[in-house]
This record gives structure tokens, sequence and C-alpha cells, in this order.
């Protein structure tokens, strides 16, 4: 059940979560990922003034999920946190993000 097969056989997602830094942020996207089977690849955080920003790059080749689901999921999680999370299929945020 994995929708997100087959953008030129790429099962990668980005992450993005944005808000006011606080205790448990990475913790939470982290454990949803975990839980849901999908494997972090790389993984970048800073805090720009006071907003914590994260980058991470997963693969889904293994998830229980399908990308929609995910998304729901951390996007809920956001909502809870009062952060901003975005997850989108690797392929798409490379197209909007080109030059």
């Amino acid at each position: 059940m994995n929708r997100l097969k087959d953008l030129k056989g790429n099962n990668r997602v980005v992450i993005t979560v944005i808000g006011p830094d606080r205790v448990g942020i990475i913790a939470a996207v982290t454990t949803i990922l975990a839980e849901q089977g999908v494997n972090i690849l790389d993984i970048s955080q800073t805090i720009m003034q006071e907003f914590f920003v994260m980058v991470l790059v997963a693969d889904m080749a293994g998830a229980k999920v399908d990308l929609i689901d995910l998304k729901d999921m951390l996007a809920q999680k956001g909502e809870e946190l009062k952060l901003r999370i975005d997850t989108q299929h690797e392929d798409i945020f490379n197209f909007m993000h080109r030059i």
C-alpha cells in the first residue's frame, strides 16, 4: 500500500519543520517516522533567531503508510506543537526549488 512509488523509482521524501523553538520537536517528528517504518537518511536543524528550522530526508521504501497518510500525521503533529510541518516527495521538492 505504498502510493509513493514510483516517481522514477524514488521513495525519498523531504520533510521541513519550522516554528518556535521548544524541547522535543525532533523527538516528536522522528518518533512518528520510526513508528511508521520510515528511514531517516539525512537531517539538518538550526535555530534562526527564535525559530527552529529542520530539513529531513527520509526513505519510505519500507513504510507502513503511504505519503498522503504520513503527510497528514506530521501536519497534525505540527498543529499540536504549533509548528509547520510539510512533507513532499523529493522529486516534487527538487522541481519546486530549481533555479
